[in-house]
């Protein structure tokens, strides 16, 4: 891979930690609000499965914060595009499709499939 491909998953996994934080924030400032007193027991269950709801998904991204640090350490040391199993070249538009993938479609399409008969 050559580095104005490098430069570029560099920017679009930086930008894209930058907006889950961006979430985080918002999540946070939303959450220590004042929360409003609901007299009706089914308004409160309501924003406590939405306030759920939120906290799965932040989770997710938690998860996926954590993957894009990794995705760049592997830009840092040269390993980033290269398939962690067979240690083949992904290919570039699997990288843009999902840029913190370790494995080539090949390798990702079996994993799924030993998943499905395990």
């Amino acid at each position: 891979m050559n580095s104005k491909d490098l430069e570029e998953f560099k920017n679009l996994l930086a930008q894209q930690l930058e907006s889950l934080f961006q979430d985080v924030e918002k999540t946070v400032s939303g959450m220590t609000e004042e929360n409003p007193n609901f007299p009706d027991p089914t308004d409160r269950a309501a924003l406590e499965s939405d306030r759920n709801f939120e906290l799965r998904i932040r989770d997710r991204e938690r998860m996926l914060i954590k993957k894009i640090r990794q995705a760049l350490d592997r830009i840092k040391d040269g390993t980033f595009g290269r398939c962690e199993s067979c240690d083949e070249i992904i290919g570039t538009e699997r990288l843009r499709a999902r840029p913190v993938t370790t494995l080539c479609i090949e390798c990702k399409t079996e994993q799924e499939r030993q998943e499905k008969i395990g």
